[in-house]
């Protein structure tokens, strides 16, 4: 079912057959329900129902809100329907034909940006009152470009061109997103061009339904819409699992030799791979996770990762498997090295046969029949948005860092027999406190991205983290911590309700990369100390089940919390703030570090 939702798009099945892939998509098992207004400055019933699919795909179960044809802004400013609905995210559907301070052939330059400005503040005024109203995502299309040019191929150059109007309040849009995280922008402007405007437009549909795309483009559409909302829930993929064989260099290596690989620039497949490793490396430098998944003797798999004409080395390889076993067998075992979620993972292979296994026996793993065209390989990755950011903050550049950092400690884990001395041997410190300013973005990311060891996988906008961060009746607490090896940087987060003398624990988190180093017992060791200091006397914590926590069953049990509700689903767990006085944690010293 999946594949229906890769590159390259079935358009024509997807749009036929909606209503028996919404039925089938609706039996996968566990979603997370997000309310979702749909503005549209055109027609969008098609839209919307696309679009579901595409979230259900994602395991998002969307409630739809739909304005009326072209009552975009009237909703946002004055609408109480909207308000009830209470939106998690507002798409805004508008083109290019909503644009209504065109220019005019004689139009003077400050005409112009009088225009431009005044049709970039109709939007702003739009984004912030919705965010005002109601602390939610906006997702803004930017601007196609229409399909034909008045002035021709001057309409891209001279100030009076609608093209380099467009342009120009394309970029004020950009910068706009840049600085407000609540904005972000869904570029079809890239999207049509792709598909190309003679196919992007479709007149007849438009002057008869109102659709300012043909019937082909929405459903790349609707993925390229789906692609940001699972980026912004945490459900974008972390590491690239790669063959090595005729899919990151020509050739086998076994046969061939290292020398006879296919790399570099001296023929035209040599190229295509060497451009094919360059994306990689962009994705890499990006914090995304490399692995081999290969069948090929170690040694050979080495000496190819250390050819001279070699764009992605050995030291990018965070986990290499080169061996004769299935490789879904390989996959399964990255996974669980690198401690990320399987199905946080995508496989390239050249081979079919081995696409196939891997599918069969993984199909949490997305794997793109990417052919053998190495011409191609990149669009696969590129076009289904596995690795789609929406923002890119320091910890995402340093996480390949990270897993650097943890091969040396579990290198130096293996000399001891007692973990409680390889602990002490990490000289661990941790800085506990509450929110600051300048890690709340790092926080409202960990809120949507972490889910293994997450007790109640509530997501938060950074407006919602911002006002928590500013209320007297939360306990909101961050930790980081620091070992000889280096800084793990952000990597819990506790937000408390207080209410009177209890503390309801919302949400409790942790970066799996820390696991096993007692970072919660110190994060449960400041809870205690700030609910003392607010006399406090109960402490309640609570479990919701899904697809990727069990591994947090039990984690209030294990700090001696007593269940007042459990079962399979869910689980309701109070302490008492007198019996906590004993520190739960032994090997990690409290301390602020830069």
């Amino acid at each position: 079912m999946s594949d229906l939702f890769e590159y390259p798009l079935d358009t024509g099945y997807l749009l036929r057959k909606k209503r028996a892939i919404k039925k089938e998509l609706l039996q996968k098992g566990i979603f997370i329900h997000k309310k979702v207004a749909i503005l549209g400055g055109s027609t969008t019933s098609e839209i919307k129902d696309m679009l579901e699919l595409f979230l259900l795909n994602e395991g998002i179960r969307p409630d739809f809100y739909e304005s009326s044809f072209n009552k975009y802004y009237e909703d946002i400013m004055f609408s109480d329907e909207l308000k009830k609905f209470s939106p998690d995210i507002i798409y805004i559907h508008t083109t290019y034909r909503n644009i209504l301070n065109q220019p005019e052939i004689n139009d003077n330059n400050d005409q112009i940006q009088n225009k431009l400005k005044k049709e970039f503040d109709s939007f702003k005024f739009m984004w912030e009152k919705a965010i005002a109203d109601h602390n939610c995502l906006i997702i803004q299309n930017n601007f196609d470009y229409p399909r034909n040019r008045s002035l021709g191929n001057l309409d891209t150059a001279h100030i009076n061109g609608f093209t380099y109007f467009i342009t120009k309040l394309n970029i004020m849009l950009s910068e706009y997103a840049q600085m407000n995280t609540n904005v972000l922008i869904n570029d079809i402007n890239y999207l049509s061009s792709w598909v190309g405007l003679e196919q992007w437009h479709d007149l007849s549909f438009w002057y008869n339904f109102k659709y300012a795309l043909s019937y082909h483009a929405i459903p790349y559409l609707a993925k390229n819409i789906s692609t940001i909302v699972k980026s912004a829930y945490g459900k974008s993929k972390k590491c690239l699992v790669l063959d090595l064989d005729n899919t990151l260099w020509g050739g086998v290596i076994g046969d061939d030799g290292v020398d006879h690989i296919k790399i570099g620039k001296e023929t035209a497949i040599a190229e295509a791979f060497s451009e094919f490793q360059a994306y990689i490396e962009k994705l890499h430098k990006q914090g995304i996770t490399l692995a081999i998944a290969s069948k090929n003797d170690y040694e050979n798999a080495i000496a190819g990762l250390c050819h001279p004409e070699m764009v992605i080395k050995q030291e990018n390889i965070s986990n290499i498997k080169a061996n004769w076993e299935p490789k879904f067998s390989n996959i399964n075992k990255i996974s669980e090295e690198l401690n990320i979620g399987i199905d946080s993972l995508v496989f390239i292979d050249d081979n079919p046969a081995e696409r196939d296994i891997v599918k069969s026996q993984l199909p949490d793993v997305s794997v793109p029949d990417i052919g053998q065209n190495v011409e191609k390989f990149i669009d696969f990755i590129d076009r289904n948005g596995y690795f789609e950011p929406i923002r890119i903050s320091k910890e995402d550049l340093q996480r390949n860092h990270f897993y650097e950092l943890n091969k040396k400690r579990e290198e130096i884990k293996s000399k001891y027999k007692d973990y409680g001395d390889y602990l002490k041997s990490l000289n661990m410190i941790a800085d506990i406190n509450y929110f600051k300013p300048i890690y709340l973005e790092r926080i409202s990311q960990l809120t949507n991205k972490t889910n293994q060891f997450n007790l109640t996988t509530k997501r938060y906008t950074l407006t919602e983290i911002e006002e928590i961060s500013k209320s007297k009746n939360k306990i909101p607490l961050y930790g980081r911590l620091k070992d000889k090896f280096g800084d793990n940087g952000l990597i819990t987060v506790v937000i408390g309700d207080v209410k009177g003398k209890e503390l309801h624990i919302d949400l409790w988190l942790m970066s799996c990369r820390v696991l096993k180093r007692d970072m919660e017992k110190a994060m449960f060791d400041a809870i205690v100390e700030e609910c003392i200091k607010k006399g406090i006397e109960r402490i309640y914590g609570y479990y919701y089940k899904t697809q990727k926590n069990n591994m947090v069953k039990d984690h209030y049990r294990n700090l001696g919390f007593k269940a007042v509700e459990e079962s399979d689903s869910h689980g309701k767990w109070i302490m008492e703030v007198k019996k906590a006085n004993e520190k739960k944690n032994s090997f990690i010293a409290r301390g602020e570090y830069e």
